[in-house]
């Protein structure tokens, strides 16, 4: 499967974005899907994941603010962020294993889109 993600940007503090990932391929029923983070020079961040089922699970920073949704039909992945701090600044990437997300590892990644939040 090959993801291409969008929707990054610059945006203020206390601002939304909603990023996409289309997939294309093979269809993103059968994946779990997730979304992750960067900042140069750290560590990979997991921050959210949805299963083939449905079910979600989002990394404790972003719960309450950040929501994971898939369109099967459209072969697309979602992350709609709201109340952006500066922290959420990084590199955003998509990504899918085809094994449930808490097992991982996840072997096919986009390209990344960026968001800044100031």
């Amino acid at each position: 499967v090959q993801l291409v993600e969008s929707g990054g940007g610059s945006v203020q503090v206390g601002g939304s974005l909603t990023l996409s990932c289309v997939a294309s391929g093979d269809t993103i029923g059968r994946y779990c899907m997730g979304w992750f983070r960067q900042i140069p020079d750290r560590e990979r961040e997991g921050v959210a994941g949805i299963d083939s089922d449905g079910s979600t699970s989002y990394a404790d920073s972003v719960k309450g603010r950040f929501t994971i949704s898939k369109d099967n039909a459209k072969n697309t992945l979602y992350l709609q962020m709201n109340s952006l701090k500066p922290e959420d600044t990084a590199m955003y990437y998509c990504a899918a294993a085809l094994v449930a997300c808490h097992l991982g590892p996840f072997g096919y990644w986009g390209q990344g889109t960026q968001v800044t939040v100031s």
